[in-house]
């Protein structure tokens, strides 16, 4: 049996466990903090990451400390919530209990913000070759791969192998496809000559591949349309109604036999939830995700709930799920606040009702798109738009100040200056031979 957690004592509270920092998580801790709850919050990490600007750190155009920030700081005021670094293994729902890496946590509500993970669609030669885009640390891997293969392109003698290591295939036309394709193809214009002159940059080729007939999928046939446009303005080659079959970490082959080559391929092409133990053999539905109520309450529970991307609940015009994006998440955590701070006045619980306040992307320098209700706009007010409202998004006015400085910095001089290739050590053998020898000693 596994051992209680430790240090969250029974203090007479109810007791809400969330479990994910999530925008979904992260947004009801907050407003549940200094509430009459005892809030446990749980993520297998120790920070809240900030998606949407994922692709600036993979193209070398933020830190990684610029997108995340400690959970820990964010409730250091907060005495009635507290923070630990686990992975969910288990719910016992009839003994309202939670089994975790680091052990057992009893609740009297769940809240399940866990996510969502990169989809490969069963496919294992895409899921161990191609490189997804769902986290920092894959962020940075893409990044140190970009940079490896261009160092490997130069010791290249021949054209053909050189483009090889050049060239980067994206597949997926939904926002992180699109941002990604247009940093990439920007580097390829200011950056990448600059620091690799002996290259010819000729041999290098943008790639966006996506299944469908249109990019940019939940938003309008215009915007799709200009993303487009915008793209192969900056070189990209866009394919649509193109399926990736196969990728052997060099060759990808396409579902009519079409052939192109590349060592990089980013696989942006759809997500599914994490299976979770005690919960998802009975209330999963398409892609994994949790079946909620009105009030998003996993069906046939009274007190288990899920909020963002694993929640799947019917509303309205959303007959097949509200979409996968931040602000259903953020709008459900601030319905369940409310509802949980009914709960304490004995009044009756209120039903969410999501309020659609657009879709924006942004395709590179002056360049977006943004559907908002009753205006659709392209170009710079959408760009500069979509500027304003994700640096408001971030956590942390520092964040969003070392941010807005590498933004104007990019924007002058079109060069971003964070190209640094950093690996993680690898213990020596020697390192490994004298842990062997104190692991022999204490079993001794």
């Amino acid at each position: 049996m596994m051992d209680s957690i430790k240090h969250i004592l029974e203090n007479g509270k109810t007791r809400v466990v969330i479990v994910g920092g999530g925008f979904a998580g992260l947004k009801l801790a907050r407003q549940l903090a200094k509430t009459k709850y005892q809030v446990v919050l749980i993520d297998r990490n120790n920070f809240h990451q900030f998606q949407p600007l994922f692709y600036q750190v993979a193209t070398s155009g933020l830190e990684p400390s610029s997108i995340a920030f400690p959970l820990r700081k964010i409730f250091q005021k907060k005495s009635n919530v507290h923070y630990r670094m686990a992975d969910l293994l288990e719910v016992k729902s009839e003994q309202n209990e939670i089994y975790s890496s680091v052990g057992k946590l009893k609740y009297d509500y769940l809240v399940l913000a866990t996510g969502v993970n990169t989809n490969y669609f069963g496919n294992k030669n895409i899921e161990a070759f191609s490189i997804p885009m769902k986290t920092v640390s894959e962020a940075i891997f893409l990044r140190n791969s970009i940079l490896r293969n261009y160092e490997k392109a130069l010791n290249e003698s021949d054209p053909e192998k050189a483009a090889n290591y050049m060239s980067i295939v994206l597949v997926g036309g939904g926002p992180t496809g699109v941002e990604l394709a247009g940093a990439l193809a920007e580097m390829k214009r200011h950056i990448l000559p600059k620091d690799y002159p002996e290259l010819d940059f000729s041999l290098m080729n943008v790639y966006l591949f996506e299944a469908s007939d249109k990019l940019l999928n939940g938003m309008s046939d215009k915007a799709s349309a200009k993303a487009k446009k915008f793209l192969e303005k900056l070189g990209v080659i866009v394919r649509t109604n193109a399926r990736v079959a196969d990728y052997d970490g060099l060759s990808i082959r396409l579902d009519d036999d079409e052939e192109f080559r590349s060592y990089t391929m980013v696989w942006a092409a759809g997500v599914a939830a994490r299976p979770i133990k005690g919960i998802s053999e009975n209330a999963a539905v398409h892609a994994g995700r949790l079946k909620v109520d009105g009030f998003n309450r996993i069906e046939g529970m009274n007190n288990v709930f899920a909020i963002g991307d694993i929640a799947f609940q019917t509303e309205g015009k959303f007959e097949s799920g509200h979409p996968q994006v931040a602000q259903v998440g953020l709008q459900q955590a601030g319905n369940l606040a409310k509802n949980f701070n009914r709960i304490v006045r004995n009044k009756e619980m209120r039903a969410f009702r999501y309020q659609d306040r657009g879709t924006m992307a942004t395709i590179g320098k002056n360049l977006a798109v943004a559907d908002l209700p009753g205006v659709k706009l392209q170009g710079f007010f959408a760009w500069v738009l979509w500027l304003f409202v994700h640096l408001m998004a971030i956590v942390g006015v520092k964040n969003r100040f070392f941010i807005l400085i590498n933004w104007v910095w990019n924007y002058f001089t079109s060069d971003q200056s964070l190209r640094v290739l950093i690996r993680p050590k690898k213990r020596s053998f020697t390192d490994k031979a004298k842990q062997k020898g104190k692991e022999n000693n204490v079993l001794a």
